[in-house]
């Protein structure tokens, strides 16, 4: 069961998860590319409906899609976010840990030393 891209959600994580999801049964690029409309609903499917016949590889469907959509990816957050995030006054340490790693959760590739260098700061 493919996960289903409808423009709502972040284009970069559909690809992700297609590409997951289709390298269990294979590696050809080609069947990515046939099946990928499978994984479409709405103004998605209907943009892939009116490309091009002159994609060649998936790797071109990716930066088509990628382009498209580009409007609907995510924000993701910076290591400096975390200098904003203190333990407020009556907030349970608990409470605290799970709003800090939520905030992190958003930071791509974050190095531990970073975000504990932060924790240590905001406590």
């Amino acid at each position: 069961m493919l996960d289903i891209y409808d423009r709502s959600t972040d284009p970069d994580e559909h690809i992700n998860a297609y590409v997951a999801q289709l390298s269990i049964y294979t590696t050809d690029t080609h069947v990515y590319c046939k099946v990928f409309l499978a994984s479409l609903r709405g103004v998605a499917l209907s943009w892939f409906t009116q490309l091009p016949k002159s994609i060649d590889s998936f790797e071109s469907l990716k930066a088509k899609f990628a382009q498209q959509f580009a409007t609907n990816n995510l924000h993701h957050l910076t290591p400096i976010a975390l200098v904003n995030i203190h333990q407020e006054k009556g907030e349970s340490l608990r409470a605290f840990m799970d709003r800090f790693g939520q905030v992190t959760l958003n930071i791509r590739s974050l190095l531990p030393e970073v975000a504990m260098a932060y924790l240590t700061i905001a406590l």
